[in-house]
């Protein structure tokens, strides 16, 4: 069965200062998205489509999509802020991304079979794409999916704030709810906390887990996903310039009102990810780490 990988990489990295999507972190100045990639086409994935910006396809192509093209097909979609469907508009004066549903539409014709969504700015782990591409070849056509969850400690920055979407899980081993929860960071005490409407935070459990946008759909989910995204674009005021709709509230949404059943995949994978500069050296050591270790050969591709 044909399965693809959809790659968010059109975000702005505003918190890191630049397009880490496309900065070097491996050994041989691999981009982090490159091991999703070996991991993805190692576990069965056919096909790889990169969600990016005009403004940086030729670079991308030369880092990211160039380097694979010879070992999985390769297709590129476009997320701009002004490609909407028809009737919607945003604020001349608007510049911020609308957020990963708006992502993952730009995909929409290019995809027709399984497929898994990831960030580009994060590893997540060989076992946890084996685990995925498995659990994609026995979805229903229609209202099912499943995400990779992770550990809310192992998912925090030392160096500052970062979103994550809470979830909670039946003893069933389905979704219940994700919860975006946007301002998350550890606290001296050992503390991770929520600090978004206090400042001195409002305590979560570490062991509870998150979403870090790993999730598995059929193309179902697309028709459903643009009704969402056209309500929540008109639903907008006209002075809004920040609000975003992102893949967590859509997900929580579409199990809500729309019987969407999601299944929570373990994995002992471990994740880890770029949100800030000061995040990199550590991601550097792990990477390195790895390749000394067998895990990832000495040159990927």
């Amino acid at each position: 069965m044909d399965k693809t990988l959809l790659i968010m990489a059109a975000g702005m990295g505003s918190r890191y200062g630049g397009d880490k999507q496309i900065d070097g972190m491996g050994p041989n100045n691999e981009v982090l998205m490159l091991y999703s990639i070996y991991d993805a086409i190692n576990a069965g994935f056919t096909k790889v489509v990169f969600i990016i910006k005009h403004s940086f396809e030729e670079r991308f192509r030369a880092l990211v999509g160039d380097v694979v093209k010879d070992k999985i097909k390769v297709e590129y979609a476009f997320q701009e802020l002004n490609d909407l469907p028809a009737g919607l508009s945003v604020p001349a004066e608007r510049v911020k991304p609308l957020g990963t549903v708006q992502a993952i539409l730009s995909a929409k014709d290019l995809i027709h079979e399984p497929f898994a969504v990831i960030n580009a700015d994060d590893y997540y782990g060989v076992s946890a794409f084996r685990t995925m591409a498995d659990h994609l070849s026995n979805l229903a056509p229609e209202k099912q999916g499943c995400m990779v969850g992770y550990y809310l400690k192992n998912t925090v920055s030392e160096h500052g704030h970062v979103t994550r979407g809470v979830c909670g899980v039946d003893e069933e081993g389905h979704l219940t709810s994700v919860t975006e929860t946007y301002k998350i960071q550890p606290f001296p005490d050992g503390t991770i906390r929520d600090t978004e409407n206090d400042p001195n935070g409002v305590i979560l459990d570490p062991e509870c887990l998150v979403s870090m946008n790993f999730f598995g759909f059929t193309p179902w989910l697309f028709e459903k996903a643009e009704e969402r995204f056209v309500a929540f674009m008109k639903s907008l005021s006209p002075t809004e310039l920040k609000a975003e709709y992102v893949l967590p509230v859509l997900v929580d949404q579409l199990m809500h009102e729309d019987g969407l059943k999601v299944d929570m995949l373990t994995t002992d994978a471990v994740w880890f990810g770029v949100t800030y500069q000061e995040d990199k050296p550590y991601v550097q050591t792990e990477l390195k780490k790895m390749h000394d270790e067998g895990i990832y050969p000495e040159k990927l591709f």
